[in-house]
């Protein structure tokens, strides 16, 4: 009997029946099937234009029987998790939806813009569904971090402690949740060199009277908490930090990043769901205190550029300020851009920027 298994098929009953004991604990494997079935399967494999069904397999070798009860509840659990949690699994084995693994990090120009997602509708329960975002790192997780090096007046050490400040820099403007809700950046401000002149007055103007040349929003996140919430707790970023030497030998950073903010009507019972993308792009310059006046741990303003996607496109008010319902149809005017594209080089308002006014999203 035993060089006669090879090749013989469980017929369905006898497949049915295990995968249900596996279930329940019965760990009896299939068995031998009489000669009758094996004439039966063997009718059943010869009829032409057949369908091979998922339970088609090939009986285990004699001695082989404990691997053959693992497998099928192994296949009996995926079966019931996809019945309780089918876009949980999806994820895991490729059923519906798009691949959502987390991208690696940004390392480099990226040459292309992401693929387009499905058209879907975030909820508050998945604020980033249907976006490129939901595959993003969140938080300070997705501001990629190089490897440092002695440049300029720093040894490696000084470097990466700069690197590391200049990152605090982005969380305290960009990710703090109290600034997210429209309060004073103070932390953040606390970095940027109190001797540089012209910036000190641009924050100060851009707090008291925001216009725009003085605009909070390009170096701060914020919302009008009276009118706009989070969803959630996570923002989506992207993006990195590059450095070399600037000038009198300072150590120049540049942040590139995009932050993804899902957010919701303040009004409770609220549930729209919009998002809210900026991407800007800062260059920090980490003088030597031997060539230009400046304080320890603080860094000096040489340019920061903006662009925004459903932020606003009225006159400056000092906070992003998303459009909902039927006003998004009329909140942006212009050309066209892609604000997951990450792969041109920021255009953007602010200084050291051409401004192109406010422009159309084509998807957000």
């Amino acid at each position: 009997m035993g060089g006669e298994r090879d090749g013989a098929s469980v017929p369905d009953e006898e497949w049915d029946r295990f995968l249900r004991e596996s279930v329940t604990g019965v760990a009896d494997a299939p068995r031998e099937p009489s000669a009758r079935a094996r004439e039966v399967a063997g009718r059943l494999r010869e009829q032409p234009g057949r369908p091979e069904a998922w339970r088609t397999h090939t009986l285990p070798r004699r001695g082989r029987r404990k691997g053959w009860y693992v497998v099928g509840l192994v296949a009996s659990a995926v079966l019931l998790a996809v019945a309780l949690a089918p876009s949980q699994v999806g994820g895991l084995v490729g059923i519906g939806g798009s691949d959502a693994r987390p991208l690696a990090a940004e390392t480099g120009n990226p040459d292309q813009a992401p693929p387009a997602e499905p058209a879907l509708r975030p909820t508050l329960d998945e604020p980033f569904k249907g976006s490129p975002a939901a595959r993003w790192a969140s938080g300070s997780a997705g501001i990629t971090v190089p490897v440092a090096k002695a440049t300029g007046w720093m040894s490696a050490g000084q470097v990466g402690r700069a690197l590391e400040q200049s990152r605090a820099f982005l969380v305290s403007s960009s990710l703090d949740r109290e600034v997210l809700r429209g309060v004073r950046p103070d932390k953040a401000i606390t970095l940027i060199n109190p001797h540089q002149q012209d910036t000190q007055a641009y924050l100060k103007a851009s707090f008291r009277t925001p216009s725009e040349e003085n605009d909070p929003l390009l170096l701060f996140s914020r919302f009008r908490a009276s009118e706009v919430r989070l969803v959630g707790d996570v923002v989506k970023t992207r993006g990195r930090l590059t450095y070399g030497e600037g000038k009198r030998g300072a150590l120049q950073v540049t942040a590139d990043v995009t932050f993804v903010y899902p957010v919701t009507r303040a009004a409770a019972g609220s549930d729209e769901v919009v998002r809210t993308i900026v991407r800007r792009e800062v260059v920090m310059s980490w003088d030597n205190p031997a060539k230009v006046i400046t304080e320890p741990g603080t860094f000096s303003l040489v340019s920061y550029k903006l662009d925004m996607t459903n932020g606003g496109c009225g006159g400056p008010t000092g906070f992003l300020t998303p459009a909902f319902g039927q006003d998004r149809d009329t909140a942006e005017v212009g050309g066209e851009v892609d604000p997951y594209d990450r792969s041109t080089p920021l255009k953007g308002s602010g200084q050291g920027a051409d401004d192109d006014g406010c422009r159309t999203a084509t998807r957000s």
